[in-house]
């Protein structure tokens, strides 16, 4: 599998609905940050799924190597 591309190095936070479904791009190509717009066609790379369980806040991955995707750990101060 091929290294992701690094959009931004910090979390995108987004207003989240409770109950809805939303598909963070994993590969880092979207222009649609940080949700997926199917750039990923030709990568090994799928979205990943996330549900809301809440509304609120939710700082999704910015660097695509958070170890907790699609959520920010963090590591973006490390790359």
């Amino acid at each position: 599998m091929s290294e992701a591309e690094i959009p931004q190095k910090s979390p995108y936070r987004v207003n989240v609905t409770a109950g809805k479904t939303y598909f963070w791009c994993a590969c880092g190509r979207s222009k649609n940050q940080p949700f997926c717009d199917g750039s990923h066609k030709e990568t090994s790379f799928t979205p990943v799924k996330y549900t809301a369980e809440r509304d609120s806040k939710v700082f999704f991955c910015g660097c695509k190597q958070s170890e907790k995707k699609p959520v920010c750990d963090g590591t973006h101060n490390k790359v």
